[in-house]
């Protein structure tokens, strides 16, 4: 029925909030629903649990009441903690149909779907709400046939997927990395990562500022104070190195206001191409480049493509100088050009400055077309702070003023500050905290609470301080990410590298903890491998605490592909972390391996198995490393 009802034309029922895995079928297997799997992989549907039960709601009424519903009056919800059930059907809007009270027409409902629907072992009625209990026989087949899988939770990208283009990191070459960099490095990496696993074509980019008036002040103070100071001669790292002379020139601008018209000066002598200057900015901006480099490597993040500012500027000012003979900017007296978007609801904005150089959005509208005829994307995302939501506004308007149809498809990922109990960070005075010298205190107070807490001994040296490694930076990439993209966060590393509560080594610690209990397995001589437990051997009675895990386990395709819809890696990190809660409470509550029914041990084993899959795979959208052992 379920294929017919399909082929009917009625694809939009189930295709509605539907998306794309391999497939993901255990619950028509489960109802013997003859449905072509090649048909289902062709349109890209994956069946949920609540369509199936929503369709088996519809079917109720119509042999209950002799109507068909229409879908919007179809709400299948998870039941909420407090009642007993698993998913919840909605009654309310079906009253109109059944022309009975609410508890009367939940009652035949749920009379309906315990008879005829093997999916359903039970049901009980809170007022309009009809909750029901799924069948340990349906979470067992679901365990048992997909939820091992390595890839489970991945859609393979299919033919015509959005490809989309994913901007992030876009440093400047006057300073080095620092804390606010870090949340937007880990912000794009990890939605690269689950925007692929969600089935989207990703191309990861970033943008380098190398030009500009800042520039030009770090060059200016190397120039005047430097002495011939190199990374080599100094051992200092060239990006910290050139950040030290970006202090510098603030330092001495407070005594000297005439020190910005020599960096103007220098500016337009870079942009005149001046072999001096550009030699002094090709030096410094290398020693930028090998620091960024060690930075990207040791944080675990990469790009697909990088852009310039210094090669793409020029194509932004023609495009600008364009538009202004077109009439679409205007010139002013001193020679700078602007746009006037007063008709958008915004101000003026500038372009070009009166001494023909360039600004930030000049070469932004220069990269954006570039990127667009370079690629086929579909869409072009910048994660950027949002104290740059204006910009972003003013550069999908200008693109859209110029004739760009794409401009409508830039979207800006706009995300909070990342703040210190201390107070906000500032380049100029020098008192940002800088990523490396973060990832070194994070991997030192991992390193002296794993101590303090014995999870180190007994192991050999190398793999210990591999451990804290992925202990210290797994803290702070958890605590980065787990807070909603939009909000501004106050980072405490302390806090950051708990082993207890909503923390990264705390999630790492319960796969750590599963690893070993599947080791015990194999040294007992127990087969993990999941084909050794067959739901034809299951003659027991799941617990609370299993089908809670199993649920939670089946929830994560859902929670991928929300995740990716939003834009917000949260998602992941808190399920994660529930689903780590989860399986603690029942590894305190349960035995695994000390079960005497063979049957259940085998049981929780794959349970345990698939649990630790889920929580890999999950970090590992996340940026982070699950360790095998803690």
């Amino acid at each position: 029925m379920a294929e017919r009802f399909l082929k009917r034309g009625c694809l939009n029922f189930i295709q509605k909030d539907a998306f794309a895995l391999p497939f993901y079928l255990p619950a028509l297997v489960f109802c013997k629903k003859r449905v072509s799997l090649r048909f289902l992989k062709s349109h890209k549907i994956m069946i949920t649990l609540e369509k199936i039960l929503a369709q088996h709601a519809a079917e109720a009424i119509a042999a209950l009441y002799h109507q068909q519903p229409d879908e919007k009056f179809l709400q299948v919800q998870e039941t909420r903690k407090e009642f007993e059930g698993d998913y919840t059907l909605v009654v309310f809007p079906l009253l109109k149909i059944s022309k009975q009270s609410p508890e009367a027409t939940a009652t035949a409902i749920g009379e309906y779907l315990q008879t005829n629907c093997k999916e359903v072992a039970r049901y009980n009625v809170i007022k309009g709400f009809l909750n029901l209990v799924i069948s340990d026989a349906f979470w067992l087949q679901f365990l048992t046939g997909t939820a091992i899988d390595e890839r489970y939770g991945y859609t393979a990208p299919q033919d015509g997927a959005p490809q989309k283009m994913i901007e992030y990191s876009s440093p400047n070459t006057n300073k080095p990395l620092h804390l606010g960099h870090i949340r937007n490095n880990l912000l794009g990496w990890s939605l690269s990562k689950i925007l692929a696993a969600a089935g989207r074509h990703i191309i990861k980019v970033n943008l380098v500022n190398d030009r500009g008036i800042h520039i030009c002040k770090s060059m200016l103070a190397w120039k005047r104070w430097g002495n011939g100071e190199t990374p080599e001669n100094s051992g200092k790292k060239g990006d910290h190195l050139v950040g030290e002379y970006y202090v510098k020139f603030d330092v001495e601008y407070k005594k000297d206001n005439g020190l910005i018209l020599e960096a103007q000066e220098m500016l337009r002598q870079w942009e005149a191409r001046d072999p001096e200057t550009v030699a002094l900015w090709e030096m410094m901006n290398g020693w930028v480049y090998s620091g960024f480099d060690a930075t990207y490597q040791r944080l675990g993040v990469s790009f697909d493509r990088v852009y310039y500012e210094s090669q793409t500027y020029l194509l932004g000012r023609e495009i600008v100088m364009d538009g202004l003979r077109k009439g679409v900017f205007y010139q002013k007296d001193d020679g700078s050009v602007w746009v006037d978007l007063t008709g958008d609801g915004l101000d003026e904005k500038l372009l070009l400055r009166s001494d023909g150089t360039s600004v930030y959005m000049t070469q932004d509208i220069g990269t954006a077309c570039q990127r667009f005829e370079e690629y086929n994307i579909d869409e072009l995302m910048y994660v950027v702070g949002n104290e740059q939501n204006y910009h972003f506004q003013v550069l999908s308007l200008v693109l859209g003023k110029l004739g760009y149809a794409w401009s409508k498809t830039l979207k800006h990922i706009s995300y909070g500050m990342v703040e210190l109990p201390e107070g906000k960070m500032k380049s100029r005075e020098g008192t940002v905290v800088d990523a490396d010298d973060l990832m070194d205190e994070m991997i030192a107070t991992a390193r002296e609470m794993s101590q303090e807490l014995g999870k180190l001994d007994g192991l050999p040296a190398d793999e210990a301080e591999k451990i804290v490694q992925i202990i210290g930076l797994g803290a702070l990439k958890y605590f980065m990410l787990k807070v909603d993209p939009k909000k501004t966060m106050l980072f405490d590393p302390k806090e950051s590298i708990d082993f207890n509560g909503n923390t990264g080594p705390f999630i790492q610690y319960t796969h750590a903890r599963i690893r070993s209990v599947l080791r015990k397995a194999a040294e007992m001589g127990i087969d993990t491998n999941q084909t050794q437990f067959s739901i034809f051997n299951f003659q027991f009675s799941i617990n609370e605490k299993e089908v809670s895990l199993i649920h939670a386990i089946y929830n994560f395709p859902k929670i991928v592909n929300d995740a990716a819809e939003t834009y917000s890696p949260a998602l992941i990190a808190n399920y994660v972390y529930d689903l780590a809660k989860e399986y603690n409470q029942f590894y305190h509550d349960y035995s695994i391996l000390k079960e005497e029914n063979t049957a259940v041990r085998d049981f929780r084993l794959l349970l345990s198995r698939s649990t630790a899959q889920v929580i890999r795979t999950a970090l590992d959208l996340l940026g982070i490393d699950a360790p095998e052992r803690m």
